[in-house]
């Protein structure tokens, strides 16, 4: 089953007379439970590809299919519910609320999907469990190592059960042991539950994990394992 598909796809910024193509033409299908990574120098544009793929953005031109719908001519709320429900995102820099609690954090996405007080606390706990992070559930942020934070990011993420989870430079802020417990982490999860992670990386760290790597340059796709 394809969660994401896009067909001639691409993303111009304009800037005064300047135009740079940030995605440029590309096709592509990422079917449920992958592990891929999209790879590239900065500027390659692996971050604008992993947002449209995100409907953080929407193309200038070309299709974008997210779990079957088409999400290029869905609105601003349309594209926010359509994320809510099936995908998860993980960000270099954690992203957490610093005033809520590692537990409280994992849970708001259920509050705010309308998860009843049982169904919440279960799967906060099952979470918890799944990264490794139980003895940890009361502590807030800046009492957490950012290995922890990133591991209670990765739970926050997958806390409704989404289709796709999409991390860009999830390992850039850790240190290799911290690392590469989050990428085992996110693997086991991703065996697990069938899940497809999605990665904008440079870290080889992550791209040893990796069971499919897309290299970018110049807005274009010019490596893929998977057609190797």
């Amino acid at each position: 089953m394809e969660v994401a598909k896009l067909t001639d796809v691409t993303r111009i910024y304009k800037i005064g007379e300047v135009e740079t193509h940030a995605v440029n033409g590309i096709t592509l299908s990422i079917k449920s439970g992958e592990f891929t990574a999209l790879v590239g120098p900065s500027g390659s544009g692996k971050t604008t590809l992993l947002q449209l793929i995100g409907c953080l953005d929407q193309p200038t031109s070309g299709q974008v299919v997210i779990n079957g719908m088409e999400t290029t001519g869905l609105s601003r709320n349309q594209r926010a519910d359509l994320r809510k429900g099936a995908i998860g995102f993980v960000f270099q820099f954690f992203a957490l609320i610093p005033t809520l609690t590692a537990y409280e954090n994992i849970e708001m996405p259920l509050l705010l999907s309308g998860k009843g007080n049982g169904k919440r606390t279960q799967r906060v706990k099952e979470l918890l469990e799944d990264v490794d992070m139980t003895d940890r559930a009361n502590h807030r942020p800046d009492q957490l190592s950012g290995g922890q934070q990133q591991r209670v990011a990765v739970a926050r993420a997958l806390a409704t059960n989404p289709k796709m989870i999409l991390a860009d430079e999830p390992t850039a802020n850790l240190d290799t042991e911290n690392g590469e417990q989050v990428m085992e982490i996110m693997k086991r999860l991703n065996k697990e539950t069938d899940t497809t992670f999605i990665f904008a990386t440079h870290d080889p760290r992550v791209i040893k994990y990796a069971t499919r790597v897309i290299t970018l340059e110049d807005g274009k796709i010019v490596k893929d394992s998977k057609e190797a």
